[in-house]
């Protein structure tokens, strides 16, 4: 299969085009791209910097991908952009290379849906499946674990984990780490429960969600701080519960949005 490539798009010496790609109207390809077998990129799309694609993804009109950092520290450093696979990113998308600083790569996995006007800041690394509502923004070193959702007009402060299977509700201000399966919202970000949706959808069974509950029990109205609350919860024979566990005694630069007492 050969690869369509528009007249009006420019293609810069150096950029290496997989098999059965679409570049459309008016797209700009920096040389240092790499676009895996099946990419589509529609009209108008920006793609630049030291940029990965991975097979099948789709790019809408006006995306800028693979951008320098809008960070004042950076100072023209080789640094990369890494996309995975399967995923769809709409229009007016903006997603920043790394910087040294921050370990030099932003990473997008598998699967993800990035929608309108949304924007991925340098360093980031975002897991598979995850979705970008409209006009959400991550901001530097952010990590997203799998299967997130982050809701429409969300800002996520520097440095924040998101861990897996959390739900974002729109319009939130998230400052803290936010627990495996969580619920947040409010406009400063208040952890509200669980993702019982996401987890239904799942399937997970009914005796790990009932020991989820539990756990969320614990870490709202157990003794002493919120680390050792979540500590204590180590002997669970939950596996989700254990990723908890696994996540609040990780490393971490920031604290964690706690439960409602």
């Amino acid at each position: 299969m050969t690869s369509q490539i528009h007249p009006s798009a420019i293609v810069e010496n150096g950029a290496q085009i997989g098999a059965d790609v679409t570049i459309g109207p008016f797209c700009h390809i920096g040389p240092n791209v790499r676009l895996a077998d099946g990419v589509q990129l529609h009209s108008h799309v920006v793609v630049t910097g030291d940029t990965q694609i991975g097979p099948q993804t789709v790019i809408f009109p006006f995306a800028v991908i693979g951008g320098i950092p809008q960070d004042l520290k950076f100072g023209g450093e080789e640094t990369r952009l890494i996309i995975g696979a399967r995923n769809r990113i709409r229009e007016h998308v903006t997603i920043n290379t790394g910087t040294e600083g921050g370990g030099g790569v932003t990473q997008i996995g598998d699967d993800c849906l990035i929608m309108a006007g949304a924007h991925v800041a340098h360093d980031c690394h975002v897991g598979n499946r995850v979705i970008l509502v409209n006009n959400s923004a991550l901001a530097g070193h952010c990590v997203i674990e799998d299967d997130v959702i982050i809701g429409g007009l969300c800002g996520v402060h520097q440095f924040v984990r998101i861990g897996q299977g959390a739900i974002i509700g729109a319009v939130t201000m998230v400052t803290n780490d936010v627990i495996p399966y969580g619920l947040v919202q409010a406009p400063r970000g208040q952890l509200d429960g669980l993702n019982l949706v996401g987890l239904k959808r799942r399937g997970v069974a009914r005796a790990d969600i009932t020991a989820l509950r539990s756990a969320l029990g614990v870490l709202a109205h157990g003794d002493g701080p919120f680390m050792d609350r979540a500590k204590s919860l180590a002997g669970s024979d939950s596996a989700y519960v254990q990723q908890i566990v696994a996540f609040v005694t990780g490393g971490s630069d920031r604290s964690f949005l706690t439960p409602k007492g």
